[in-house]
């Protein structure tokens, strides 16, 4: 898709994830990855249009570890339905890529 789109890349990832994806020498296994867990979340808010792509972002921890942070639009629905924590996991190997998403809300840990 990156190569047909190339303007995908900016329209659904923010400049930290392309950073953290190679940057110039982009791996698009690890953009699939994310773009993964991006769609895992909107299904999870139920997304009718509105939530915008860089409100929801991967980012790594200390230790690479993927975590979502969200603002804006996707904040705002999550907050909706109560959800105030997320966990996400990533994988891709040969040409596949896969996220899970779990959302919970406060009290349902």
């Amino acid at each position: 898709m990156v190569r047909r789109t190339p303007s995908i890349v900016t329209r659904v990832f923010t400049p930290d994830e392309v950073a953290a994806c190679g940057g110039d020498r982009l791996r698009t296994d690890s953009l699939a990855a994310r773009w993964a867990a991006k769609e895992a979340v909107a299904k999870v808010l139920v997304d009718t249009g509105g939530l915008e792509w860089h409100d929801c972002q991967v980012v790594g921890g200390d230790h690479g570890q993927p975590h979502l942070l969200m603002r804006g639009s996707v904040e705002l629905a999550a907050r909706a339905r109560g959800i105030d924590t997320w966990h996400v996991s990533l994988s891709h190997d040969g040409g596949m890529a896969i996220a899970f998403v779990v959302a919970a809300r406060a009290g349902s840990r």
